[in-house]
């Protein structure tokens, strides 16, 4: 990652830590999205005393000694090793509200791979109810590099208590801004920071994809935290998935080419698995409204593009040439796209009727917007956005590529702006 560059949402969280501390800051995303790099960032610009402590190091020493806490840039703490005893939480903790008491400007405090404390919610909850009661000027900011532990734990436990900060994979404009790079090389190679650098080896850049992004996330990130009775099939139905991005996929058309697959429900239940981790998503039909809706066969959506290259038999130069597997994976870029966006209520489907379908609608409230993306040149893009808008005639459309917006345009416009300004 370019050492200067500053994501846009580092100033959502400069704003957050300059405000009183009424709730804890909780800043999530997909593992190797800069969660980390966002808060040394942020420790580097505040006037503010602070001290980052992780929870995920290599050797048990004793509790650290605390010195001064003078603004300064951001600098590690010393490994003190992996605290499964809760008291290294606590101990800390009492530390930084010490720190809190003598700063005329309060202290911030950083635990980053919080969740690997034992039963670290419930002390966290006892100590920041403490806190508010007496008044502490002090900012708690957790971050967890394990979603689906990290993020259930939080809803059940600290509900109320907490302000979350969402990291997405990054966007075109950020790995132009960042990286340089070119409107294709975004499509084929996607979003990951920390891969930007070796795009041009190609063989080492699908390796660090495999090695560092998508064996912990799988290893470590579900396998390990959530009861799956069959790893071999959740680990098939990834890579079919990433495979067959972009394309409406029966359950059963599943079944029939996964071994030991188990039904419908294991596959449903296991594709949510990989939605929660930021890998990848399976799109529900669209109807309105919602009551009418059935279960669907899912539109398959990776949410970054770099594992479908990654995974698939193509090189960057091939993939160009192929015009209609360019024509899939510059969807996927759509998809991806409108996806990771996608908030505040703004929820992401696509349309199919008979022989008449669009690729993506974006709906909020009854807020429609059919989006048509004209990667290649499709028969049925016109007559499928047609149909839509009779079927639903309060719906807007958009057509992206050819004679509509450009493709460039909307990976750089939210999903939240499309549907407002459509």
């Amino acid at each position: 990652m370019l050492p200067n560059y500053e994501r846009p949402v580092l100033e959502t969280l400069l704003r957050r830590l300059e405000e009183e501390p009424t709730r804890l800051i909780s800043i999530s995303g997909p593992r190797q999205c800069g969660k980390t790099t966002l808060v040394q960032q942020a420790l580097n610009h505040i006037r503010q005393p602070f001290r980052y402590l992780s929870a995920d190091l290599p050797t048990p020493v004793a509790f650290p000694q605390w010195g001064q806490y003078d603004a300064a840039p951001f600098r590690p703490s010393v490994p003190y090793g992996p605290p499964p005893d809760p008291r290294w939480l606590v101990h800390n903790w009492e530390q930084a509200r010490v720190a809190a008491r003598r700063s005329e400007r309060g202290f911030i405090l950083v635990l980053d791979e919080v969740h690997h404390i034992k039963d670290w919610s419930r002390i966290v909850k006892g100590l920041w109810d403490e806190d508010r009661r007496i008044g502490h000027s002090l900012h708690v900011v957790l971050l967890g590099s394990a979603p689906l532990v990290y993020r259930t734990t939080m809803h059940e436990a600290l509900t109320g208590r907490f302000e979350t900060i969402r990291l997405a994979h990054w966007s075109l404009d950020e790995m132009v801004a960042a990286f340089g790079f070119t409107l294709n090389e975004f499509i084929y190679f996607g979003g990951y920071p920390g891969a930007a650098h070796l795009i041009r080896d190609e063989e080492r850049w699908r390796n660090y994809v495999l090695d560092v992004l998508i064996e912990p996330t799988l290893d470590r990130d579900v396998l390990a935290l959530s009861r799956i009775d069959k790893p071999m099939l959740l680990r098939q139905l990834f890579e079919l998935c990433s495979a067959y991005s972009g394309q409406i996929v029966s359950y059963n058309k599943l079944l029939g080419q996964l071994q030991d697959a188990g039904n419908a429900t294991t596959l449903a239940h296991y594709l949510e698995l990989l939605s929660q981790v930021g890998l990848m998503r399976g799109l529900d039909k669209f109807a309105f409204p919602k009551l009418r809706r059935r279960q669907s066969s899912p539109k398959l959506q990776v949410l970054n593009t770099a594992l479908t290259s990654t995974l698939g038999d193509y090189s960057f130069s091939d993939a160009q040439s192929d015009r209609s597997y360019w024509g899939r994976l510059v969807e996927s870029a759509a998809g991806a796209h409108l996806c990771n966006t996608a908030i505040n209520g703004v929820n992401v489907h696509y349309w199919r009727e008979n022989e008449s379908e669009v690729d993506f609608v974006l709906q909020r409230g009854r807020s429609v917007l059919g989006i048509e993306v004209k990667a290649t040149a499709k028969q049925q893009s016109v007559q499928g956005l047609e149909e839509f808008r009779r079927r639903y005639d309060s719906a807007r459309t958009l057509t992206v590529g050819t004679g509509g917006l450009p493709l460039e345009e909307l990976l750089k416009t939210p999903s939240t702006k499309l549907l407002r300004n459509a």
